[in-house]
């Protein structure tokens, strides 16, 4: 007997209850049931299947079959053991059946398996940074595996949107990474329609040599020229007079990151950008949820930039595992990022549509044949950057979480500033907001005194299971990679090379709990208690 998913069945020798087929295992003749209901169960998961999910059956039969199905209510019966009553579920109604099942199967694996375990001093790892989630994650992206569209579709949308509406921006665009986040808004810069305006090789960029070396590289890999300000803690940002200081005729913009989520001085410099016309973006990939207070008004990182870009890797503030964004509220730059994002074509079309301009074979280019395609028409000298939907339908529940996770992050920074307070002034420099912000912060910053080796504390903390990391390339003029790169020093980096050779980080994302923070200072505060043979550096 050939029985079919979503066929409605009478599992023989039972209470009398109908079923609804969900799978066939061939090598035992078994099949896998739901059962359905006339009213909603009083415990389960709950599918309601309207009249219309019902194929095969008379109007008359319709009132008697259930219009609701609780996956929590399963059996599997023997091929054989069923009685057939003609009616089946549409297709639409089985796919909606076993989505369910997928969720709750994903809801279920979360907490045998991924909940988190209770901490243990001297044994549980604390780690810097980590990615934070729970059951609605893994059933969103098994939602999106469902749907097997497998490049940006609908979940992408829906992130881009959540995003920009969060930031207050008009456009978002997702992208595979945070590190081509940047790529694209500088190349977006150098983009032909912006005539007068588009930055073109040997133009001057103020930016910091203390970072992450991705805001840099774009910059080297466009042909322009990066101009290094310094930065000193306790904020860990630009020394803003010297941005001014640094403007040649030849500077065009300004690019620099919210060092560890610590906005920098948006007064100050976008003032500067303001006065001498130039581009301002902000690389606010540790910075989702930070906020500055500009003219008196609060407003996050990345909505001050005419672009600003942002990071969705496991370690940032919300994760879809490799991501990230560009935002913008310029419809012109928007066009470009979305060009060279997509391949650099001049079409607009979402995957998978055609012709949304309505024009697709009757736009005309000077050297290309009258009627070309439109999707197959290049404007710029692209990439491909996009996102699967998958990953964004991550970051579409991670989203909701970034008003928690903000608000972990900065009770963990307080425990932290509280525990550590005797060792400031002493030997370690805490980290301090800058004026008129408020931090998400990414990492707690610290310097530790020169009468101290940094290599030996990071050392004692490895040992005591304790997570570090440097403020990532330290001077990244030093860097191996940047021998022979063209650049120019505004002024002297003498706290960027303090930074470089006294600076460390430890974690405080929202994973960790008040257990593990207090075990970290306690551990930093024991270890300068013991007076550790300090070595001058």
């Amino acid at each position: 007997m050939q029985i079919e998913p979503g066929e409605i069945i009478h599992a023989n020798g039972t209470d009398g209850n109908l079923y609804t087929v969900i799978g066939y295992s061939k090598s035992d003749d078994t099949l896998h049931l739901v059962r359905l209901h006339t009213l909603p169960p009083v415990k389960g998961l709950l599918v309601p299947l309207d009249d219309e999910a019902l194929v095969n059956t008379a109007d008359a039969a319709k009132k008697s079959i259930p219009l609701c199905a609780n996956v929590w209510e399963t059996k599997s019966v023997q091929a054989t053991d069923v009685t057939t009553t003609g009616a089946r579920l549409t297709s639409r109604a089985v796919d909606r059946l076993l989505r369910a099942l997928g969720r709750s199967v994903a809801r279920s694996h979360y907490h045998a398996v991924h909940a988190p375990s209770p901490f243990k001093a001297n044994r549980s790892v604390v780690p810097v940074s980590g990615k934070c989630w729970g059951p609605e994650e893994m059933e969103s992206l098994c939602e999106a595996s469902l749907d097997f569209w497998l490049t940006s579709g609908r979940f992408a949308e829906a992130f881009e949107q959540a995003l920009a509406q969060r930031l207050g921006r008009r456009y978002a665009l997702a992208v595979n990474s945070g590190s081509s986040a940047n790529l694209l808004a500088i190349a977006a810069l150098c983009s032909p329609l912006l005539k007068e305006r588009r930055l073109m090789p040997g133009d001057e960029v103020i930016t910091v040599a203390a970072g992450f070396p991705t805001t840099v590289s774009p910059l080297v890999q466009l042909g322009l020229t990066p101009v290094f300000v310094d930065v000193t803690p306790p904020t860990y940002n630009a020394v803003a007079e010297q941005v001014a200081a640094a403007i040649t005729e030849r500077t065009r913009a300004i690019f620099m990151a919210h060092t560890l989520g610590n906005p920098f001085d948006l007064t100050t410099i976008r003032t500067v950008a303001q006065k001498h016309d130039l581009w301002l973006v902000e690389d606010s990939c540790d910075a989702l949820g930070s906020t500055y207070t500009l003219a008196g008004n609060i407003g996050m990182c990345g909505s001050f930039g005419h672009l600003a870009t942002f990071s969705f890797y496991p370690a940032h503030h919300i994760t879809m595992g490799e991501g990230g964004a560009v935002v913008c509220d310029d419809p012109l730059l928007r066009k470009i990022v979305l060009s060279l994002r997509d391949w650099g074509r001049d079409c607009w079309c979402a995957p998978g549509a055609d012709d949304t301009c309505t024009r697709r074979y009757t736009w005309k280019f000077p050297l290309l044949p009258e009627g070309y395609d439109h999707k197959y028409v290049y404007s710029h000298l692209g990439y491909n950057l996009k996102i699967t939907d998958m990953q964004a339908a991550v970051g579409v529940e991670q989203l909701k979480r970034l008003t928690a996770f903000t608000a972990l992050r900065k009770r963990n920074f307080a425990l932290l500033t509280e525990a550590l307070a005797p060792l400031e002034g002493g030997p370690l420099t805490l980290p301090r907001a800058t004026p008129h912000s408020d931090p998400s912060w990414f990492g707690y910053l610290l310097t530790i005194e020169k009468n101290y080796d940094r290599a030996d504390l990071l050392q004692y903390l490895n040992y005591r299971r304790i997570g570090t990391r440097l403020l990532f390339a330290g001077n990244i003029t030093n860097q191996p990679c940047f021998e022979g790169v063209s650049h120019r020093v505004a002024a002297n980096l003498l706290g960027t090379d303090k930074i470089m050779q006294r600076t460390f980080w430890i974690g405080l994302y929202p994973a960790l709990t008040e257990d593990h923070i207090l075990y970290a200072a306690h551990t930093l505060r024991e270890y300068f208690k013991k007076q550790r043979s300090p070595r001058l550096k």
